[in-house]
């Protein structure tokens, strides 16, 4: 795998795998990092590259002291899983 890439112009952060591309879609609206949908190609499924896509999209807006509104169910239950980036999470919106 390779470092995420955060591609302006298509709005999506991407992780370059096996051939695949695995990205995760977003916007940024009201200062907020809102993530749209995660895919992950159907030959990389199962190899955890969704979820460390996902990881790394996290510690991306960590990084830039943005929270996140997740509006991809992977996302919301990746972020259940590792209540470490539950801060991050913008609930309600």
């Amino acid at each position: 795998m390779t470092d995420l890439i955060d591609d302006t112009v298509r709005h999506r952060f991407e992780l370059h795998a096996e051939g695949g591309v695995a990205f995760v879609a977003y916007i940024v609206e009201g200062g907020r990092l809102v993530l749209g949908h995660t895919s992950v190609p159907p030959a990389l499924e199962g190899r955890g590259i969704g979820s460390a896509l996902v990881r790394a999209v996290l510690d991306e807006a960590r990084g830039r002291g943005m929270r996140v509104v997740s509006r991809c169910s992977f996302i919301t239950a990746y972020i259940r899983r590792h209540p470490d980036y539950a801060d991050l999470l913008v609930r309600g919106a």
